[in-house]
């Protein structure tokens, strides 16, 4: 058998269990924040603007965290990041109990618990360097079920808050050092993985000269900024525009996050078997298509469910297919820190729509104009996808027969 049809090792799928299991728990403590939002505004007396900078505060250090994590992973290896990740990240979820009552330290607390979502960036090269190509697609969408985390927290954290304010982050602390002691006991790097001897700065430089990094980090931001966006921004868009109440609204918004987890390793499964550049185009068309249709307001049932559910169905695809697409272009030295600046741009790529969307209805009393700008942008995503990123090999540039037939 050829390394990229051979089986993998019983130790990938033990090393595949584990990064998910430790994904999901860190991105749960990573959302803590934003399922209690309205608990603290009312709590702190915040506006909706300070509201909305608390909970976007951890997303945006988690995204640019995970630059320099990825980068150490590539160094060090997934052995020693996830655990010592893991059991750092509890450190601000305990200290959220102590500074609930201060605005100024609850942004303090929510920078360090950025730390949580960094995460990502380490599990992604552990994945990829156990399992060979031809399965790599499925393996990384497997993995990035993990985002669910986000989904859990914002089902099961205001509800575990009924039983005790504090008790969510003591759950989630517990939580996060058994899985420390089990992530020393149960990773292990591959054996052949390559270790860059270079600086952190040198190798962050040659992965951001990569034309292919910025180029993966558009479509990512487009995917997975999607999928944040929504994350963040969905049940204020229910509550506000249908007049859902927040339970309902929150409920609604799980089941747009829980679509998306399952559509991820489905982009990947894809990607195995269809170039992931095509699958990702053809999603990114499906919520081009969608987003139109909501601009135009649909009733909630059936319109509205129908076009955020296929929304998510393709954010969720298109999130799993770009990073298939990453370890197929990527040099798997460089795997760490070009995933570090993919996720970055991800995760920036959710910090801004819930901005652009607040700022656009407060002025026009819609949200159709930032629903068309989504659609813009993954109908550019879409194009691109599928006219540039189709024939790349490893480090970004044309293969020859692309370049043969004048692949732009």
């Amino acid at each position: 058998m050829t390394p990229d049809t051979e089986s993998p090792p019983a130790a990938a799928y033990r090393n595949l269990v584990v990064a998910t299991l430790g994904f999901t728990l860190t991105f749960w403590a990573w959302n803590l924040i934003a399922p209690l939002g309205s608990w603290y505004g009312d709590h702190l007396d915040l506006s909706s603007f300070q509201q909305s900078f608390l909970v976007a505060v951890p997303v945006l250090v988690g995204s640019l965290g995970r630059i320099p994590v990825g980068a150490l992973t590539d160094r060090y290896g997934a052995k020693l990041m996830f655990p010592l990740v893991s059991a750092l990240t509890i450190v601000p979820v305990l200290l959220l109990i102590v500074v609930k009552d201060s605005y100024g330290l609850m942004l303090v607390v929510g920078f360090l618990l950025g730390l949580g979502g960094t995460t990502f960036a380490i599990g992604i090269p552990l994945v990829n360097s156990w399992f060979p190509p031809a399965k790599r697609g499925l393996a990384l969408g497997v993995f990035g079920m993990g985002m669910g985390g986000v989904a859990l927290s914002g089902y099961f954290t205001p509800r575990i808050a009924k039983h005790g304010e504090n008790l969510p982050f003591v759950v989630v602390a517990a939580a996060l050092a058994v899985y420390a002691v089990l992530a020393v006991l149960l990773i292990t790097d591959h054996p052949g993985r390559p270790v860059p001897t270079a600086s952190l700065g040198s190798r962050l430089g040659a992965a951001g000269r990569l034309r292919v990094t910025w180029e993966l980090s558009a479509l990512y931001a487009i995917g997975f900024g999607g999928i944040v966006a929504f994350g963040v921004y969905l049940p204020t868009y229910l509550k506000t525009w249908y007049e859902l109440d927040p339970t309902d609204a929150g409920t609604r918004a799980a089941g747009f996050a829980a679509v998306t987890v399952v559509f991820r390793p489905i982009g990947g499964w894809l990607s195995d078997r269809i170039h992931p550049a095509v699958v990702t185009a053809w999603a990114l068309g499906v919520v081009a298509l969608l987003a139109v249709v909501q601009a135009f307001d649909p009733e909630l049932v059936p319109g509205g469910t129908i076009a955020l559910l296929v929304m998510a169905a393709g954010l969720g695809t298109a999130s799993g297919s770009v990073f298939a697409l990453v370890s197929q272009v990527t040099p798997q030295a460089q795997v760490g820190s070009v995933t570090g600046i993919v996720g970055a741009m991800g995760g920036l790529g959710g910090f801004v729509p819930p901005l652009v969307m607040g700022a656009i209805y407060s002025a026009k009393d819609s949200y159709s104009i930032g629903f068309m700008l989504l659609s813009d942008l993954a109908l550019a995503g879409c194009v691109y996808a599928y006219g540039r990123m189709r024939g790349l090999r490893p480090g970004g540039e044309p293969a020859p027969a692309a370049k043969a037939a004048g692949a732009p």
